[in-house]
Parts: C-alpha cells; structure tokens; sequence
C-alpha cells in the first residue's frame, strides 16, 4: 500500500487508479476506442451472497484460469445493486450487460457463451413484464429509471474492499479540498446551506449540529457513526457500509476536522458481519495509505477510527442510549438538554450522525451545496435511500429524490404488489412509523408530509401491505416489537405499551369492546406526550394511524368478532362450500380433532366446536372448497 503524503500525492495516485474503472464508465465511441478487456461485476452483498454469488464468482475465477485471459478479464466482488428480487446480479462492462439471478451453471454458461463468445443471453436479462422485452442495460429496468443514486453511488460500481477504485471515484478529493483550501466554519455553512437533515430518523439539520458541535468548549471531543440499523426490514446503511465503506470513513473524517475531533468511532450492530469484514478491511488501507492517523495529507490534521459493536438492542439507535451502551452501561436514554453536542460520550462534546447522513458529505462539498439542495422539496433537500419489503415485486434497495411520491415507488420502482392482488397500505419509519393507505398514495416523501399523515420518514424502511394482511394485527405486531425493546426506564413506554399490546390482544382474541377502542386511542396519546425517548414517544402510531384509516376492520373485530382478512386465529370460522365439496375426504383424515365429518362423495362438514382453526383443511383441499371467514 502507497502511503499518500500531499494533495498532489492524491491527485497522481488518482490518475493512476481511474485505469482500474475504465472498462465500467458508460459507454460511448470516444470511450469504446480506448477499452481493453472486460470487467465482470458480481454482486457481493450479504443477500446476493446468501444466495450463491459466492459460487458464483468461484465459477468465473475457475472459468477465467482455465482461459488464459487473466490479462484481459477482471472479476470484481462489488457491494450491493439494490436489486435484491433479482439476485445475485453479474454485470459485464464495457457493454454494461446486466444479468439477473444468476446461479454457478448460468454464470459458466454466460463465461463461455458471452465472455468468451461474444453472445449475449437474452434469457438471462431482465423481460420487461409489459413488453416482455429483454433489457441489456441497468438504467432501462424500470427499478432503475428514477433512482437517483447519491449515498449509493459507488454501491455495484467499485470494489469496496480496494481503496485504490474508491480514489479512482474522487475519493478522499473531499477531505483533501476540505483540509488544504476550507476552513471547518465555511465547510459546516456548506453543509447547512445544502439542506441535508439526517437520514437516520430525526431529520435533524446536520450542519447545525455541526456547528453546535463546533461550539462547545472542550479539549476533546468524539465524532460517531451509527451503524446500529434496527427497524425490521431495513438494510440501507448495512448496504453502503458493504459496498462503499471508505465513504463514511471519509466524511468522519471531516466532520472530525470541522468539530475538532480527533477520534471517531462506527456504533456497528454485531449482526452485520460482512459490513464490518470490509470495515476493517477499508480502515486498515486507510492508515496504510496516510488517509487516517497522523498529519493526513500533510496537514496537522490527525483523525482515527475504532469501531464498536453493539448487541444487537433497538433503543441503542437513540443517540443517548448509544452513549451509555459505548460507555459500558445500560442502552437507555438520558434526559435532553444537555444534548450530545453539549454533553456526551465520556462527557465530552459528540457528533452522531447515521451511516446514510455521512454518505452523502463528501457529493455535496465536491458538487457543491447549491447542487444538492436543488434536489428534493422545500425542507427536504437531497435523496433518500428506502429498503422496499413485503408484498410487493422488487424488493431491494432505491435511492429516490425527496418529494417523489409513494405511488411512484411503490408501483413504477418496486413493480407493483405480488401476487396480482391489491395494495393495502404501505409502512413508512420502521416500528414506530405508520400504516399509510391508499388514498394517500400520492403523498410526496418528505418530513413533513409524511408526518402530516400520521406517520414518518424514520431511517427508510418501507413494508408494503396487501389486501390478505389484517392491519390490527399489523399494529399488534409492531407493538409487540416496541414492548420487547423498551428499554424499561419510563413508565408511560414500559408499563403503557404492554397495556396497550393486551387490548389489542383481547381484540383480535375476539374479547374486545367498543370501550376498548377507546382505551387505545386515549393510553396511545397519553404514551406519546409522557414518554422520555423517541421510541416511547413513537410507539403508538402504527395502532392510531390503523384505527385512524381502517376503522371499520377495528369495528369488524369488536362488534362482529370477525376479521375481515381472515388472519385472527380466534376470530376465524372454517366453512365448507357444499357446491364445490365431492367428498373426496382429504380434509377429514389431516384434521387433528376430527372436527370434519361426511360420508366418502357426499358434502362434508366443520364442527366449529371442535375446530381449532389450524387450517391444515384448507391448505390440504385441491378443489378450494374450504374457506375461512
């Protein structure tokens, strides 16, 4: 590794290093005339790889010994594609093919057809689901036509365990421009005038809490990354860390020089191995190449990084409970004021800031603040990265402009919902956001509009609902996720929450009432005002945003001891459809209880009595005789 003194050191490593990426610039006849070889890129983030990508590049590598073409041919591990219903994803560049669940016998086959060939596999690309055409290229998949990748610019495009590709991609350029021609006063007014608030739930303006930061008088100061990612179905900042690691280094960095610290640290959940595999890789390179440690680049500038690992706790996102968990104490929050920029770790002045936050510093100090806050809406400047989930096509990752609108995502980006069946509603902010229905599809994601509706923007997760979920049981679900991961400091999310989650039980047990309703909507309120942190304090929303949109089904549920979609266990009554049933006796023989009777070719029937609503009937009837209600 070339240790880099200077600015002008960096300027010459770079020049050397776009070599590297020649072969993945999007083609053109000027750039065509230039190209050697080809660079075979395969996804190598921890859902492509839990799906064989491993396999995948051990084919290519066997396939390229065997060739003799080692001169010509590259195959390169990158981070994550966000295409995640596709996986594992194998790129070839320059002609960027882009080729979609690719297993070991496709990826030979694509080695010797293509590679070797020149024949491109029309099978193995993506078939447009309206003209069944075969797309060649990324930028043609509707996924990907109105993304626009910031925080994950370089995710599927580098390989991030090589610094070397991360500097061919102006890497590092940041810092030095920050340390050579800023002072940290104008870097932090850059940052404010850009807009950017923090992606990791808040929305707090980042620059002020540098400059707050900034502020407080103190020998010595932190700087923290979190990386501690909890809200079920989110993966956007394990992504950027997998595919793009030195881009948070970078910005902790300088953020570190614009706050006066000299010491940062990554909050990294334990559960994120391969994120923090290539950590470390990203952070040892680092201070081989002089780019952390002491007098970087020639300055007087001195700046590590250690990471930290956490267990795994959902309130350790709260920035106070991280503290205390770093410190060696309980993760639970502390009154605020003081504030970490005032007040925080070891009781020093600390900036936190979320993975996604910092992956979008060093393109706003490099393109300038008034090109990011042309992006987005009024108050939400920039992009924003969602991991879509649940009943939809594509699931995976998409890095959209603030003010796009739900619909857009939902059904030109993530393809509409699975199955052929309708949308229900959509899930924004992870456990403590809410359930958002379709008559607000065309809602702009933003701060405020989201919040407008009862819901909020949170770190990015998106869980999209269809016409089979129950949406009081998608309310008790998440609140049963709040109530295990209260911290247990204050009594209006520890005691308050579980009595909350016991009448939604007694709901969907079928012993609820109409007192009951408004016993959640009067607790839910008093929860929110009482609570000491945002995740008492937020709790509530997923059950008032489903009885503030789907009332009816709360009514269903109470006064006619019914789900409306089928999903309450007690509430459920099996019925066999005497028209349809041929008395073929399937369903009698798997019943446990011997609650079906009849007579083999004649009509059976349930005895609900006896029923114990397993559903093996169901699920064991070939003609679709049996039906729940």
């Amino acid at each position: 590794m070339i240790k880099i003194n200077s600015i002008k050191e960096l300027k010459t490593l770079r020049e050397k290093s776009k070599d590297l990426l020649i072969n993945r610039t999007e083609e053109n006849d000027e750039v065509k005339k230039i190209k050697e070889g080809i660079d075979i890129l395969v996804c190598g983030g921890t859902g492509c790889q839990a799906s064989e990508s491993n396999d995948v590049i051990q084919v290519l590598k066997t396939e390229l010994e065997a060739s003799g073409l080692k001169d010509k041919v590259k195959i390169i591990t990158t981070g994550c594609f966000g295409f995640c219903e596709k996986g594992p994803i194998l790129k070839l560049m320059p002609e960027n093919i882009f080729y979609i669940e690719v297993n070991p016998e496709k990826a030979k086959r694509i080695f010797k057809e293509h590679v070797l060939g020149g024949k491109i596999i029309d099978e193995y690309l993506y078939q447009d689901p309206i003209t069944n055409e075969s797309l060649h290229r990324q930028n043609d998949i509707p996924f990907y036509k109105k993304q626009m990748r910031i925080a994950l610019r370089n995710c599927g495009l580098i390989d991030p365990e090589n610094i070397n590709e991360y500097i061919a991609e102006e890497g590092y350029k940041a810092l030095g421009m920050v340390l050579t021609e800023m002072t940290p006063a104008n870097t932090i007014e850059e940052i404010k005038k850009s807009g950017l608030r923090g992606r990791g739930g808040g929305g707090f303006p980042t620059g002020l809490k540098w400059e707050m930061t900034k502020k407080s008088k103190s020998e010595i100061k932190y700087i923290i990354c979190n990386a501690d990612e909890g809200d079920p179905g989110a993966f956007m900042d394990r992504s950027i860390l997998e595919g793009d690691p030195h881009s948070v280094i970078e910005a902790m960095a300088i953020g570190g020089y614009c706050i006066g610290a000299s010491k940062g640290f990554v909050y990294i959940r334990a559960e994120y191995p391969l994120a923090i595999h290539r950590l470390r890789i990203a952070i040892k390179q680092a201070y081989e190449s002089g780019l952390l440690g002491k007098d970087i680049l020639g300055s007087s500038f001195s700046f590590d990084i250690t990471l930290k690992y956490g267990a795994g706790a959902f309130i350790c996102g709260e920035e106070t409970a991280l503290i205390n968990s770093m410190e060696g104490g309980r993760g639970e929050p502390t009154v605020k004021p003081p504030f970490p920029s005032q007040v925080g770790l070891w009781k020093k002045p600390t900036n936190i800031n979320n993975v996604e936050t910092l992956a979008n510093i060093c393109p706003i100090l490099l393109k300038g603040s008034e090109w990011f806050s042309s992006i987005g809406t009024e108050k939400s400047k920039g992009t924003k990265v969602f991991a879509l989930a649940g009943k939809i096509n594509n699931v995976g990752l998409v890095e959209v402009p603030m003010g796009t609108t739900l619909r857009e995502i939902i059904y030109e980006l993530g393809g509409g919902i699975n199955n052929n069946k309708e949308f229900k509603a959509v899930q924004t902010g992870g456990p403590s956001g809410g359930c958002i229905p379709k008559q607000h599809l065309d809602t702009p994601i933003d701060y405020e509009s989201l919040t407008k509706i009862g819901s909020m923007m949170g770190s990015g997760g998106m869980i999209i609902m269809d016409e089979s979920d129950c949406m009081v049981n998608i309310s008790k679900f998440y609140l049963e996720f709040s109530v295990d991961e209260s911290c247990g400091r204050c009594t209006a999310c520890r005691i308050g929450n579980k009595r909350l989650l016991e009448i939604l039980k007694d709901i969907t047990d079928g012993n609820g009432t109409m007192e009951h309703l408004e016993g959640l909507k009067d607790l839910g309120a008093i929860i929110k005002d009482s609570s000491l942190c945002g995740l008492g304090q937020t709790s509530p929303n997923p059950v008032l945003s489903t009885m503030n949109f789907f009332w009816d089904e709360y009514v269903a549920h109470v006064k006619d001891k019914v789900c409306p979609a089928g999903v309450c266990t007690s509430l459920l009554k099996y019925h066999i459809n005497t028209e349809k049933c041929i008395g073929c006796t399937a369903c009698s023989k798997v019943c446990p209880v011997n609650a079906i009777s009849g007579s083999v070719k004649q009509p059976h029937l349930v005895d609900k009595e006896k029923c114990i609503k397993c559903g093996a009937c169901e699920a064991t009837c070939k003609f679709k005789a049996i039906t729940r209600k």
